[in-house]
């Protein structure tokens, strides 16, 4: 069992770009490339425990400015578990997050964020 402490420096960054990017296309009312952003930053982050609460967090806070109640309820045992499960080494990999998922359903990686995750293995 492998546990995770602290995510890679390069890897921290693209988390932090999509997130970023996810603010940005909020701003400009493009809910669906927002939320898009959201479970990109999640599949980058999952592994980590710190980064994957983070994600879960503004995919809850997402949830709410939209007003989506199913998303909302799906959030809250993703925010409380996510962590701890990266912590173990417990996830299941390319899962975007979102309560349209089964949480620990393994999910294809998208061919771009493959590329990164395999730099920092």
């Amino acid at each position: 069992m492998k546990l995770h402490f602290k995510i890679p420096q390069g890897l921290k960054k693209h988390v932090a770009d999509e997130l970023l990017k996810s603010k940005e296309t909020y701003k400009r009312g493009e809910l669906q490339t927002s939320w898009r952003h959201l479970e990109r930053a999640h599949i980058l982050g999952q592994a980590y425990p710190i980064e994957h609460t983070q994600t879960h967090w503004q995919m809850l806070l997402f949830a709410f400015r939209i007003k989506n109640t199913k998303e909302i309820l799906g959030q809250i045992p993703r925010l409380l578990v996510g962590g701890v499960k990266s912590f173990v080494g417990e996830i299941p990999l390319g899962n975007s997050g979102g309560a349209n998922v089964p949480p620990l359903k393994p999910m294809e990686i998208p061919a771009d964020l493959l590329l990164i995750l395999n730099r920092f293995k």
